[in-house]
Protein backbone atom coordinates (compact mmCIF):
# COMPACT_ATOMS: atom_id res chain seq x y z
CA UNK A 1 0.00 0.00 0.00
CA UNK A 2 1.51 3.68 -0.60
CA UNK A 3 1.96 6.03 1.31
CA UNK A 4 1.10 9.62 0.82
CA UNK A 5 2.85 12.65 2.56
CA UNK A 6 1.91 16.22 2.22
CA UNK A 7 4.84 18.25 2.56
CA UNK A 8 4.81 22.49 3.59
CA UNK A 9 6.64 24.08 1.43
CA UNK A 10 10.81 23.61 2.81
CA UNK A 11 9.94 21.01 4.56
CA UNK A 12 12.07 18.26 5.24
CA UNK A 13 12.23 14.60 5.09
CA UNK A 14 14.39 11.66 5.34
CA UNK A 15 13.45 8.74 2.76
CA UNK A 16 15.44 5.78 3.06
CA UNK A 17 18.19 7.51 4.63
CA UNK A 18 18.02 10.68 1.99
CA UNK A 19 17.23 14.07 3.48
CA UNK A 20 14.56 15.78 0.79
CA UNK A 21 13.49 19.36 1.13
CA UNK A 22 10.29 20.79 -0.04
CA UNK A 23 10.44 23.66 -2.28
CA UNK A 24 8.67 26.83 -1.86
CA UNK A 25 5.38 25.18 -2.50
CA UNK A 26 3.15 22.37 -0.96
CA UNK A 27 3.60 19.05 -2.23
CA UNK A 28 2.26 15.87 -2.43
CA UNK A 29 4.55 12.75 -2.40
CA UNK A 30 3.84 9.20 -3.28
CA UNK A 31 6.13 6.59 -1.74
CA UNK A 32 5.09 3.06 -3.29
CA UNK A 33 6.86 0.94 -1.45
CA UNK A 34 8.20 -0.06 2.11
CA UNK A 35 11.37 2.08 2.72
CA UNK A 36 12.19 4.12 6.25
CA UNK A 37 10.55 7.45 6.47
CA UNK A 38 10.77 10.51 8.94
CA UNK A 39 9.01 13.74 8.67
CA UNK A 40 10.91 16.52 10.01
CA UNK A 41 8.78 16.91 12.99
CA UNK A 42 9.89 13.59 13.92
CA UNK A 43 14.16 14.18 12.95
CA UNK A 44 16.15 14.69 15.90
CA UNK A 45 19.40 16.20 15.40
CA UNK A 46 22.31 14.90 16.66
CA UNK A 47 22.83 18.24 18.78
CA UNK A 48 19.26 17.74 20.04
CA UNK A 49 20.28 14.20 21.75
CA UNK A 50 21.75 15.76 24.73
CA UNK A 51 19.57 13.91 27.78
CA UNK A 52 19.54 10.22 28.26
CA UNK A 53 16.42 9.85 26.45
CA UNK A 54 16.65 12.10 24.09
CA UNK A 55 19.70 9.44 23.20
CA UNK A 56 18.23 6.80 23.21
CA UNK A 57 15.19 7.80 20.57
CA UNK A 58 17.68 9.68 18.64
CA UNK A 59 19.99 5.98 18.37
CA UNK A 60 16.96 4.41 17.28
CA UNK A 61 16.21 6.94 15.01
CA UNK A 62 19.30 5.54 13.59
CA UNK A 63 18.13 2.20 13.30
CA UNK A 64 15.65 3.11 11.33
CA UNK A 65 17.14 5.13 8.75
CA UNK A 66 20.89 3.84 8.59
CA UNK A 67 20.27 0.11 8.41
CA UNK A 68 23.80 -0.25 7.08
CA UNK A 69 25.31 0.09 10.58
CA UNK A 70 22.44 -1.50 12.53
CA UNK A 71 24.64 -3.67 14.76
CA UNK A 72 26.77 -0.45 15.69
CA UNK A 73 23.25 0.95 16.65
CA UNK A 74 22.00 -1.64 18.63
CA UNK A 75 24.85 -1.94 20.74
CA UNK A 76 24.59 1.84 21.49
CA UNK A 77 20.88 1.41 22.28
CA UNK A 78 21.53 -1.08 24.91
CA UNK A 79 24.16 0.87 26.57
CA UNK A 80 21.84 3.78 26.80
CA UNK A 81 19.14 1.11 28.20
CA UNK A 82 21.10 0.00 30.91
CA UNK A 83 22.29 3.01 32.12
CA UNK A 84 18.88 4.24 32.06
CA UNK A 85 16.80 1.83 33.80
CA UNK A 86 19.95 1.47 36.14
CA UNK A 87 19.14 5.07 37.56
CA UNK A 88 15.48 5.34 36.89
CA UNK A 89 13.80 1.33 37.22
CA UNK A 90 10.41 2.66 36.68
CA UNK A 91 11.01 2.77 33.63
CA UNK A 92 11.55 -1.14 33.16
CA UNK A 93 7.91 -1.04 31.36
CA UNK A 94 8.28 1.04 28.68
CA UNK A 95 11.66 0.20 27.74
CA UNK A 96 10.64 -3.18 27.23
CA UNK A 97 7.82 -2.34 24.91
CA UNK A 98 10.58 -0.48 22.79
CA UNK A 99 12.96 -2.46 22.95
CA UNK A 100 10.64 -5.47 21.62
CA UNK A 101 9.95 -3.42 19.11
CA UNK A 102 13.49 -3.14 18.30
CA UNK A 103 14.14 -6.64 18.93
CA UNK A 104 11.20 -7.19 16.13
CA UNK A 105 12.86 -4.99 13.58
CA UNK A 106 9.60 -2.38 14.25
CA UNK A 107 12.03 0.65 14.44
CA UNK A 108 9.20 3.31 13.43
CA UNK A 109 6.86 1.92 16.58
CA UNK A 110 10.31 1.73 18.92
CA UNK A 111 10.62 5.72 17.99
CA UNK A 112 6.99 6.86 18.67
CA UNK A 113 7.39 4.90 22.51
CA UNK A 114 10.43 6.42 22.82
CA UNK A 115 8.73 9.81 22.62
CA UNK A 116 6.76 8.79 25.28
CA UNK A 117 10.30 8.31 27.05
CA UNK A 118 11.08 11.49 26.22
CA UNK A 119 7.95 13.48 27.29
CA UNK A 120 8.42 11.38 31.31
CA UNK A 121 11.88 12.75 30.92
CA UNK A 122 11.10 16.55 30.20
CA UNK A 123 8.12 16.45 33.44
CA UNK A 124 10.65 15.19 35.93
CA UNK A 125 13.36 17.93 34.69
CA UNK A 126 10.24 20.35 35.00
CA UNK A 127 9.11 18.82 38.29
CA UNK A 128 12.76 19.40 39.66
CA UNK A 129 13.21 22.63 38.05
CA UNK A 130 9.94 23.81 39.76
CA UNK A 131 10.59 22.41 43.21
CA UNK A 132 14.19 23.50 43.27
CA UNK A 133 12.74 27.11 41.96
CA UNK A 134 9.99 26.88 44.88
CA UNK A 135 12.77 26.08 47.54
CA UNK A 136 14.56 29.60 45.89
CA UNK A 137 11.67 31.39 46.81
CA UNK A 138 10.75 30.67 50.01
CA UNK A 139 14.37 30.48 51.19
CA UNK A 140 14.92 26.90 52.20
CA UNK A 141 17.01 24.70 51.12
CA UNK A 142 17.05 21.32 51.81
CA UNK A 143 20.05 18.76 52.15
CA UNK A 144 17.92 15.78 52.77
CA UNK A 145 18.36 16.54 56.47
CA UNK A 146 14.98 17.25 58.08
CA UNK A 147 14.43 19.32 61.11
Amino acid sequence: MALKITLKANERLIVGGAVITNGNNRSDLIIENSVPVLREKEIMRDEDAETPCRRIYFVIQLMYVDGNRLEEHCRTYWELVKDLVHAAPSLIGLIDQISDDILKCRHYQALKKAKKLIEIEREVIENVRNKAAGNLQDGTQNYGIRP
